[in-house]
């Protein structure tokens, strides 16, 4: 998801719509966590910030919910707590959530949890120096840190593009890979994983891919050929209250209402696995930093 969810991140809740991007987003970051989860055989979890670029904010770890993680989350805003609380209690998974207005002071115990991660999110630490050091104390055996593909022509673009009122509220020089490895190597935590993450076929613009169809109709027939170019699930807003209109989100998948979801997701996955690092270099969305101490 791009920049413009700094500021419009309630619509999600909303509509319960995140769009083909998201969408696919969120199930490739399920299989990393997944494959984490299994190797370190991760049982306790903490998303903290649990704020970054998704569609509906903080459910990236209900997946690990769903296959036995006991899952922490913070976040910094008292309205978003709230529907992120309820949406958990609508999928029927528990949850541990709390409000830490800066990131500063983790409020566990020593080794409290086997993963510590987040998505995206590290902008928002007041100091990231700080954050970092309570980070590595309360975690035990990994640390996964994503960030914008900073080298990306998407988020090159949506930077270039963006309000500066907008980027008031992050720190943006925290998105640094040399900077987030450097300050994990003086802690004694070794980078023992990265790459590129959410490399789809499409490009990585501000918008659901649905809405970026319609708004460019010439690009439908070539990205049809690639597998994108199906009809649009969505159709307009959904009123809060109703299905009028049918949604694209891993909701319902969660719930287990939708147990293809994940497997038409990864339908688009082909670009990503066939791309090399030179063209994920400057197509994909993501890169993941994976530490253990």
């Amino acid at each position: 998801m791009a920049i413009p969810i700094i500021t419009d991140w309630q619509k999600y809740f909303i509509t319960r719509h995140e769009g083909l991007g998201s969408s696919y987003e969120r199930i490739m970051l399920n299989r990393k966590l997944d494959l984490i989860r299994k190797h370190y055989r991760i049982r306790s979890v903490i998303e903290t910030p649990s704020f970054g670029f998704t569609g509906i904010s903080g459910i990236n770890s209900m997946d690990l919910a769903r296959n036995g993680c006991k899952v922490t989350i913070e976040d910094h805003d008292p309205e978003r707590i709230d529907l992120i609380r309820t949406i958990w209690q609508e999928v029927g998974l528990p949850l541990a959530i709390t409000q830490n207005t800066a990131y500063s002071k983790l409020g566990y115990a020593d080794k409290s949890f086997d993963l510590a991660w987040n998505f995206s999110a590290i902008w928002y630490v007041e100091s990231l120096s700080s954050y970092l050091d309570e980070l590595c104390r309360v975690t035990r055996k990994a640390i996964l840190i994503c960030i914008p593909n900073q080298t990306g022509w998407g988020m090159r673009m949506q930077m270039k593009n963006a309000h500066d009122a907008s980027l008031q509220t992050v720190n943006l020089e925290y998105i640094s890979e040399f900077l987030i490895c450097s300050e994990m190597k003086r802690r004694t935590w070794k980078l023992v994983d990265q790459d590129y993450i959410d490399c789809p076929p499409w490009p990585d613009i501000g918008m659901n891919k649905e809405e970026f169809l319609l708004r460019i109709p010439w690009l439908k027939p070539i990205l049809t050929l690639l597998g994108i170019g199906e009809k649009p699930p969505y159709q307009g807003r959904r009123d809060a209250g109703t299905s009028s209109h049918k949604t694209l989100s891993c909701l319902d998948h969660y719930k287990g209402k939708e147990p293809s979801f994940s497997d038409r997701m990864l339908r688009h996955a082909w670009f990503e696995r066939v791309a090399p690092p030179w063209v994920k270099m400057y197509w994909a969305h993501h890169r993941y930093l994976l530490f253990t101490p």
